[in-house]
């Protein structure tokens, strides 16, 4: 597995560490049927360890004879400043940019996992469980409640969505995460996924698009 570290989408590397990367569950309603789940009043929030980053490009692995890997392509935001209790208005000063992650679950060991009970990060949190994009600096977008962004896997279109249709916004979401987990600089906030998860495999060919921000394309190896 490649080293990580964060990146602007330029290439040039960006200096904070690597820290945890905590996640928002069910945070779009069109995901929430597709997979025949509840809305929760609570918000459903995890961690992957920072072991689980990767670079999203040239290409990246997912792991053989654990069953299903899907995606979950997700708008990911780079934490820059300490967040603890934080406020929205503490959040926005806090971002430093803001990228696109794939959120790479073992649906097979999650479901089974559910069905006893149990925690699953294994499903989520295995080594490589978080091939990541280079960032964008936060100054640089206008409206990043408004953002566009899709996945295409062998030339068709297979996510699409907009950060103006989450169900709890940006700075909402990670203000809320605050209350229970201290965001250091370096950690990274993903913040759910709309519809269209779906399993890969290897060899499998995807361009990743944030809005006019950036086009990558990366392979499943």
């Amino acid at each position: 597995m490649m080293t990580y570290s964060h990146q602007h989408c330029d290439g040039s590397v960006i200096a904070l560490p690597v820290g945890k990367v905590v996640c928002i569950g069910q945070n779009y309603q069109d995901h929430i049927a597709e997979m025949q789940s509840k809305t929760a009043a609570e918000p459903l929030f995890f961690i992957k360890p920072s072991t689980a980053l990767c670079p999203l490009v040239p290409s990246f692995a997912i792991p053989a004879n654990r069953g299903a890997v899907h995606n979950e392509l997700e708008i990911a935001v780079l934490i820059a400043k300490p967040l603890s209790q934080a406020s929205t208005e503490q959040v926005a000063a806090a971002i430093w940019g803001y990228s696109l992650a794939l959120d790479l679950t073992l649906r097979d060991v999650q479901s089974s996992l559910k069905q006893l009970g149990r925690p699953w990060e294994l499903a989520k949190g295995f080594d490589g469980a978080c091939p990541v994009a280079g960032f964008v600096p936060a100054a640089t977008l206008a409206h990043p409640q408004q953002l566009d962004f899709s996945l295409n896997v062998n030339g068709i279109e297979r996510q699409h969505g907009n950060s103006a249709t989450m169900i709890r916004g940006i700075s909402q979401l990670i203000s809320e995460m605050s209350q229970h987990f201290t965001l250091l600089p370096g950690d990274m906030v993903l913040t759910g996924t709309p519809a269209g998860v779906g399993p890969l495999h290897i060899g499998d060919q995807l361009q990743i698009q944030m809005a006019d921000y950036f086009t990558v394309t990366t392979k499943v190896s």
